[in-house]
């Protein structure tokens, strides 16, 4: 009994587990809760989660040039009300060599970093940008 009994918890705890994570209306499980289109809060420390997340997220954060940054703005994405910062910058590929600034959009759930957009052109259309410093002073 104790073999076939650790094998048939093994199979059924996750199963269910995850009727257990299942949501009766659907909606999708996510780690921030997803308010819709009401009163998003502004993304306080947006700069610091913003170079937090590009120094993992690039291959070398060393030697970003022509980093400029927009302010929080609201915008509709994916159907929903979002805070959105927009950059604009060249990383260093792997090569040595360096692309054309590319724009991307930093996407703000309830405040907090959520997730990003590339080739952003339609979320960022209108912003002004101001220089980054901060990411081109990045080290890994």
């Amino acid at each position: 009994m104790g073999r076939s009994f650790k094998i048939a918890a093994m199979v059924l705890l996750p199963i269910a587990l995850s009727a257990c994570a299942a949501s009766d209306d659907s909606k999708p499980i996510t780690f921030t809760e997803d308010r819709g289109v009401s009163s998003q809060p502004f993304p306080k420390n947006y700069r610091t989660e913003v170079q937090s997340f590009l120094k993992t997220y690039l291959n070398n954060p060393v030697g970003v040039r022509d980093a400029v940054m927009a302010e929080p703005v609201e915008r509709v994405v994916g159907g929903r009300l979002r805070y959105v910062v927009c950059l604009r910058f060249s990383a260093r590929e792997s090569d040595g060599g360096y692309r054309e600034p590319r724009e991307r959009a930093m996407l703000f759930v309830d405040g907090r970093f959520d997730r990003i957009i590339e080739n952003a052109v339609e979320p960022c259309a209108g912003v002004t940008y101001a220089p980054f410093a901060e990411l081109e002073k990045m080290t890994r």
